[in-house]
């Protein structure tokens, strides 16, 4: 490996100590890399005088690897732009749980084993997420983790019919629901109640949120499945869509969101042989 591309999230990584050492490791070792922001920060917040920041867009061009540092939102954040020029991404934990990282801060030193391609690709499937309001596309985008449909912040539940394909799986008022990927599945979905699944597993989780039925329960489809949510009577409630954590979309009664398979996978860098029943077991003790 020659050249990668860093984007470090400066509200965690202050004043870029963690890349700016893993640079050291990296030239150290032969390989050459370009910081970059993968977002746009506060005009007020400030930012180191002597860091040199690059294009992001551009710099991805002729690299062979993204790193990013943070927690899982910022990899989830910066991994897309990657993902859609086909290149690998590997993730430094500066956050709490970091399911999605690979190293750990304390373990920058492994970085130099890139020079050396002493490395595995890990492939992910994605979702492919659309809104439709009124007959007009207003959202469309590729999930790694998950489409979360959710109540506003007013105390009452929203009605939903959940499809698989053409047939009504659930429908249900609730605060919402939840369809995320295997690599989605250690993420708001565990927490409302649905199963943990081994990420290279090819499954669509639909997990409802705190719905008022007994009856209503996680389903675990199969990958080609094509999942459709219809927005029933809301009055005067409020509901959004959020995909991977990011801008939530006002919807309506009537609306649909569709999810099926991506055409989009993510490649996450491996760099040792730790199991990702090991990492449950330490990130969730």
């Amino acid at each position: 490996m020659k050249k990668v591309v860093m984007t470090p999230n400066p509200y965690r990584d202050r004043n870029f100590k963690y890349a700016n050492q893993a640079a050291r490791i990296l030239k150290e070792a032969g390989v050459e890399s370009k910081t970059c922001l993968a977002f746009d920060v506060d005009r007020n917040f400030e930012m180191p005088s002597d860091i040199v920041l690059h294009d992001l867009q551009q710099e991805l061009r002729d690299a062979e690897l993204l790193i990013c540092f943070g927690g899982d939102g910022t990899i989830l954040h910066a991994s897309k732009a990657a993902t859609r020029v086909g290149i690998p991404v590997l993730g430094v934990n500066i956050g709490t749980m970091g399911f999605m990282a690979e190293l750990e801060s304390s373990e920058l030193s492994e970085l130099s084993r890139l020079a050396t391609d002493q490395y595995t690709v890990d492939e992910r499937m994605m979702l492919h997420v659309k809104a439709v309001h009124e007959g007009q596309v207003v959202l469309e985008d590729d999930a790694l983790n998950d489409a979360v449909i959710t109540k506003g912040a007013v105390a009452r539940t929203i009605q939903l019919s959940v499809r698989c394909d053409n047939t009504e799986m659930m429908s249900f008022g609730g605060d919402g629901v939840v369809i995320s990927t295997p690599t989605g599945s250690t993420a708001y979905s565990m927490s409302a109640g649905g199963p943990i699944v081994e990420p290279s597993a090819q499954n669509i989780v639909i997990t409802p949120i705190c719905a008022h039925d007994i009856l209503t329960k996680t389903v675990v489809a199969s990958s080609q499945r094509k999942i459709t949510v219809e927005i029933g009577r809301i009055g005067r409630k409020n509901a959004f869509l959020s995909v991977d954590g990011g801008r939530a979309l006002r919807l309506y009664t009537g609306d649909t969101i569709t999810i099926t398979k991506s055409r989009y996978v993510t490649k996450l860098i491996h760099l040792s042989d730790r199991s990702f029943f090991d990492i449950v077991k330490n990130k969730l003790k």
